[in-house]
């Protein structure tokens, strides 16, 4: 689950290992905002020399130090140096400033806002709804999103119940479902609109939340009624359910002569046009 999370209105990547229950942040972005530093690329040298610094120390845990890929602003995927809690801390105590310790509480802040979601899981979605109103979706389209959400939290609800356990074979019903809506493979819809790592949904125009819902929803009443069990059967069911979907959709791009499917995305523009516009 990769994320934004907002340090005095400083942007910190984050990534939570649900497995693991662990945070994972980027360090480029802590160093930077530790030493406000007004470039990525002098952030990026400072912890260069500092990561040196700390493994002639012989620190385990920057030796340990993982790699996660994270969106940069240019909107592409690189590795980047990420660092879980234990190692923020251990940077935050090499680094003089004096964010450090409002950084600290903000850490821990961090952790027990996610102990509180997993008590309490509509709180993710209030916090989910703050972050997209953050990132400038529209009111509309976060209740549609959110409506979105519930409707797919139901239907892998019921797979789960009749014995569909693996994470593949949850992607598999998914694209099911979304190929036969669609026509065209999940991965597919995702090249279109120019995605990589990032997740389709929060990608979706107005249209094709509605109709990735409707698919949904169908699909789940379908597999209710039919009291599909196993992979096989929910797979079934989930043609049944996309198809219902797909024909709402071939009917409205009759009337309308625009296609449901688009490759319109939320990324921020290239570096390049940025540069151009300013």
């Amino acid at each position: 689950m990769n994320n934004i999370k907002l340090f005095e209105d400083k942007k910190v990547r984050s990534h939570y290992d649900s497995e693991k229950e662990i945070w994972y942040f980027s360090v480029v972005d802590i160093v930077g905002i530790l030493t406000n530093q007004p470039s990525v690329s002098r952030a990026r040298n400072y912890w260069k020399v500092l990561k040196s610094r700390l493994l002639k120390e012989g620190n385990e845990l920057v030796t340990n130090c993982n790699q996660l890929k994270m969106q940069a602003e240019d909107g592409k995927f690189y590795k980047t140096d990420v660092g879980n809690v234990e190692l923020i801390f251990r940077i935050i105590q090499s680094i003089p400033s004096p964010k450090a310790e409002p950084f600290k509480q903000w850490l821990s802040k961090v952790g027990y806002e996610r102990l509180q979601e997993i008590q309490d899981p509509s709180l993710s979605m209030d916090r989910a709804r703050e972050n997209w109103q953050k990132m400038g979706r529209s009111e509309k389209w976060i209740q549609q999103r959110m409506t979105g959400q519930e409707t797919r939290n139901k239907l892998t609800d019921f797979w789960k119940e009749s014995g569909v356990t693996q994470k593949d074979e949850f992607a598999f019903l998914t694209n099911i479902i979304h190929q036969e809506w669609t026509g065209i493979t999940v991965k597919a819809h995702k090249q279109i609109k120019g995605l990589k790592s990032q997740n389709l949904r929060d990608h979706m125009n107005e249209a094709e939340l509605l109709f990735t819902a409707l698919a949904e929803l169908s699909t789940r009443q379908i597999a209710e009624t039919e009291n599909a069990k196993g992979v096989n059967e929910n797979a079934k069911a989930g043609k049944k359910g996309g198809a219902i979907a797909k024909n709402a959709r071939r009917e409205l791009e009759a009337k309308t002569g625009k296609n449901v499917v688009t490759g319109e995305n939320f990324l921020p523009p290239p570096k390049a046009n940025r540069d151009k516009k300013s």
